[in-house]
């Protein structure tokens, strides 16, 4: 028996979201620019910066670490809880799921947040405007 491989169109096209498998994604969303992410990225490390500032001692070593850790605490929490950071909120955008549009799951919100501070994948975008970050942990940062 001989099995052949069936190709599947990319029914997507810039700026209409795909699954992993290049058909539609079953939610229709609005993509969020590259500058609008970058200032909700600045205004949450902002924030986790000045609160480091205030309220940890300046000493060399671990503490320097100090406002990326309130990042990550911030990041995680109030996407899991409320669906947006604090920036993406000021800016009125949301993370949803990729899959249903529904709201994103605490282990999702900790994979995203995880992989976003790592910068590495937060800058890289696939063709359809989905960072590396979004793309494994299943989200979409939407308007």
């Amino acid at each position: 028996m001989v099995v052949t491989r069936v190709l599947r169109p990319c029914y997507g096209f810039l700026g209409s979201p795909v699954d992993e498998e290049g058909y539609p994604s079953p939610v229709r969303v609005k993509r969020v620019g590259l500058w609008r992410r970058i200032f909700a990225l600045m205004i949450d490390w902002l924030m986790s910066l000045a609160i480091a500032t205030a309220f940890l001692p300046r000493t060399p070593g671990w503490s320097q670490l100090a406002p990326l850790g309130i990042f990550f605490i911030e990041v995680w929490v109030l996407t899991s809880l409320q669906g947006a950071s604090a920036g993406q909120r000021i800016l009125r955008m949301k993370v949803i799921r990729f899959s249903d549009g529904g709201s994103a799951t605490p282990t999702q919100a900790l994979i995203r947040t995880f992989l976003l501070c790592l910068v590495v994948t937060a800058v890289t975008f696939d063709e359809n405007g989905r960072g590396v970050h979004e793309r494994l942990s299943g989200t979409v940062l939407t308007l």
